[in-house]
C-alpha cells in the first residue's frame, strides 16, 4: 500500500517535496526556495491566481518525532475584476503556510496529511492557504464609485451622472401631491380654527 501511495506522487512535479536529506533525525532542518507554476483552481469567482503563473516559495523543512513539519511563505500575482465597476484588477498576494506530514507508519488521525515514502505533495496545503487569503470583494481602488444601476455607466468617468426618473418606491405616493395636499391642509387648518372657536 505504501508503494501505491508513492507511485501516485511524481517527483518531477515542482510541488512534490523530497525529505530524504532530513532522514528521521528529529531536529534536523533544511531550507529551500523554488519557483513553481500555479496549479489550477487557486481562485474564487472574482479573483485568483492565473494557472501556470509563477509562485515563489520559501520554506523550511524540520524533522520532528511524528513526521516532517513544513513552514513557509508563498508570493504570487492575482488577476480578477473589480466587484464595483468590473474593471480588471491585478494584485500581489503573500501567504504563510504550515503543515505537519506524518510518517506513513505513525498512528495519527485518518485525514492527517502523510508522507508517501520520503515525499509529500504541497499543492493541497498551498491551495487552501491561498484561497482562504483571497480578497472576497476586490476593488480597482478604494474610491471606486462603481456602475450606474440603471444604465451601467462607469461613475468614475462621469461623476455627475444621474437619471431624472423618480424612485419607484415613491411612485404610489405621487398622486397624493397633485393638489390634494392643499385641500388636506385647508381642511386641517379650518378644523383647527373650528376647534379653537369652540
Amino acid at each position: 500500500m505504501r508503494q501505491d501511495a508513492l507511485d501516485r506522487l511524481d517527483p518531477r512535479n515542482p510541488l512534490v517535496v523530497d525529505t530524504r536529506e532530513l532522514g528521521r533525525r528529529p531536529g534536523s532542518m533544511r531550507k529551500s526556495s523554488r519557483e513553481v507554476p500555479a496549479p489550477a483552481d487557486m481562485k474564487i469567482e472574482v479573483i485568483g491566481v492565473p494557472e501556470g503563473s509563477p509562485v515563489e516559495l520559501d520554506f523550511r523543512l524540520e524533522s520532528v518525532i511524528d513526521g516532517v513539519l513544513i513552514t513557509g511563505v508563498a508570493e504570487m500575482d492575482l488577476a480578477g475584476e473589480c466587484v464595483r465597476c468590473l474593471d480588471p484588477v491585478e494584485q500581489q498576494l503573500r501567504v504563510d503556510f504550515q503543515e505537519l506530514y506524518v510518517y506513513p507508519d505513525e498512528d495519527a488521525e485518518e485525514d492527517a496529511p502523510r508522507l508517501s515514502g520520503d515525499m509529500f505533495d504541497l499543492e493541497p496545503v498551498l491551495r487552501d492557504a491561498v484561497v482562504l487569503a483571497l480578497p472576497l470583494t476586490p476593488v480597482c481602488n478604494d474610491d471606486c464609485a462603481g456602475l450606474c444601476l440603471e444604465c451601467g455607466a462607469r461613475l468614475d468617468d462621469n461623476p455627475g451622472h444621474a437619471h431624472e426618473s423618480a424612485d419607484p418606491r415613491w411612485a404610489a405616493l405621487q398622486g397624493l401631491f397633485d393638489g390634494s395636499t392643499a385641500e388636506a391642509d385647508d381642511t386641517g387648518a379650518s378644523r383647527a380654527d373650528e376647534n379653537q372657536e369652540k
